[in-house]
């Protein structure tokens, strides 16, 4: 993983009553933003024990978060739409941390 990639921590508290409904745009939104060149990969957790409860873990080729926010939200009419909509869906307001990536371990194969 190159380490001058933006790496995005979002967790998102759902409404119980939206989780659908958050869920189906969230797919719209992910399917689009990963035609962007910048783009690396985003991945979805849903918490073990409260189900309405997700986190994402996105990583973008940006130098800056002040540069992914004009390449990647001003004039997306796709992100405007889920940004508007997203207040309504949730219980709380969402968290969100910018991380850097420092080391990676991983398990090697036949062990």
């Amino acid at each position: 993983m190159p380490d001058d990639d933006l790496v995005f921590y979002v967790k998102l508290d759902l409404k119980p009553e939206y989780v659908a409904e958050w869920k189906a745009a969230l797919m719209t939104v992910i399917e689009l933003m990963s035609r962007e060149t910048a783009f690396v990969s985003c991945s979805l957790q849903q918490d073990a024990i409260d189900p309405t409860c997700y986190t994402l873990y996105e990583r973008w080729r940006e130098p800056s978060v002040e540069a992914f926010l004009k390449n990647q939200f001003e004039g997306k009419d796709y992100r405007q739409a889920y940004e508007t909509r997203l207040p309504g869906w949730l219980r709380a307001p969402r968290a969100t941390s910018v991380l850097r990536h420092v080391e990676e371990w991983r398990r090697e194969p036949g062990r």
